[in-house]
């Protein structure tokens, strides 16, 4: 029998990978000579990198770069299997974790440390980029990434602008006469399940400013200077940043990707699913176990579960979704994409139990699971 453990990382708990060894070892207490596959995935966010890499059998690259706040730190990225594609999440070099909630100011922040690490991936030789958005810190149009690529930002005397989101009213040109030629040799592909425009009440700075650290009249102040840097990429380039539907990733960094590089952006699961191999594995499994820290109605909105569920039905395969916590009040709509709906979390394990021990109580779940469900079969 093959089986394929592809679960997202336990948030608060233990990772996808931990996960997946745990959910293996449950299988195997169950059916001993099953074979089992362990695909730990991530739907674009935090863990894309990793998890990819572990999935392909590939490796991770450090650097010592940028932070957001200019200070230095050391980021990684991720050269998968292949030997070819490069895994870049913007939260290793300009992400919030990087900076104590104190610190926050997207007025200041910049991405030039995720500019540095696609640099160095191009002196690498790698030239196709798989790029998760999530978890950043900065509200600067992804206008670091792009002055660390070689572009120029200045005001009407010719001098740079500052690095971050609040110095962009003074935006005057953009030189790309510098920007690096290798870009237009790759292809990025853009993990991200944000569709938020650029600027406006849902745009970048409205929406994620405020945990990024903006306040109320920050954040509007950062929205104007993002139109106006709007205003100057179209000059430049003819794309019109302003209301483009993803365009507010990353505080905008999706836009710099839209308008300045060879790019598709793409839900975020189903990038993860394609690269990780899911799409070629689960044509030849039995049986596919997938779950999450807490199930509910977020995930059928792009969550791992749920996009491993989308994939698994194209082929009948039934799908196991085994969760630390089930949201009673969306087992029904669950219900309806998943073979089976299971929580670790119940009359027998607490939640603070199943925090102790997660790889314990997973693993006895998922053998409690998959022994009852074959023998239904």
């Amino acid at each position: 029998m093959n089986i394929i453990v592809a679960p997202d990382s336990f948030k608060g708990s233990i990772s996808a990978q931990a996960a997946a060894q745990a959910m293996k070892q449950g299988i195997l207490d169950a059916v001993p000579k099953a074979h089992v596959l362990e695909l730990p995935l991530a739907d674009g966010g935090e863990g894309t990198m990793e998890n990819l890499v572990t999935a392909t059998g590939g490796r991770i690259t450090h650097k010592q770069v940028t932070g957001p706040l200019g200070n230095p730190v050391k980021a990684g990225y991720g050269i998968l299997g292949d030997g070819k594609t490069c895994v870049i999440e913007i939260a290793q070099a300009s992400g919030l974790p990087l900076i104590r909630p104190v610190d926050r100011n997207p007025e200041i922040a910049s991405t030039e440390g995720t500019g540095e690490l696609i640099r160095h991936a191009l002196d690498d030789g790698l030239r196709e980029f798989i790029i998760g958005l999530g978890g950043s810190a900065t509200n600067d149009g992804g206008t670091g990434m792009l002055r660390a690529l070689g572009m120029k930002f200045l005001d009407v005397q010719g001098k740079p602008v500052k690095a971050g989101g609040g110095d962009l009213n003074r935006l005057a040109e953009i030189d790309a006469s510098e920007f690096d030629q290798r870009i237009q040799a790759c292809r990025f592909l853009i993990a991200s399940d944000v569709d938020n425009p650029l600027i406006g009440l849902n745009g970048a700075s409205h929406v994620f400013g405020p945990q990024k650290g903006a306040a109320k009249d920050v954040a509007s102040r950062l929205d104007d200077n993002l139109r106006h840097y709007a205003d100057a990429v179209e000059k430049l380039t003819g794309t019109v940043l302003h209301d483009y539907p993803g365009a507010g990733a990353a505080g905008g960094a999706g836009g710099a990707f839209l308008a300045f590089f060879p790019t598709q952006i793409r839900r975020g699961i189903d990038v993860v699913l394609e690269a990780s191999g899911f799409l070629e594995h689960v044509k030849d499994c039995d049986m596919v176990l997938t779950g999450e820290g807490k199930s509910d109605l977020q995930t059928l909105s792009g969550k791992t579960p749920f996009g491993v569920a989308e994939v698994s039905a194209q082929f009948d395969k039934p799908v196991l979704l085994i969760s630390g916590i089930i949201a009673e009040d969306s087992r029904d709509a669950l219900e309806e994409h998943f073979t089976e709906v299971h929580a670790v979390v119940g009359p027998s394990v607490s939640q603070k139990q199943s925090f102790l021990d997660p790889e314990k109580y997973l693993r006895k779940k998922t053998k409690q699971v998959v022994a009852a469900y074959l023998k239904t079969q």
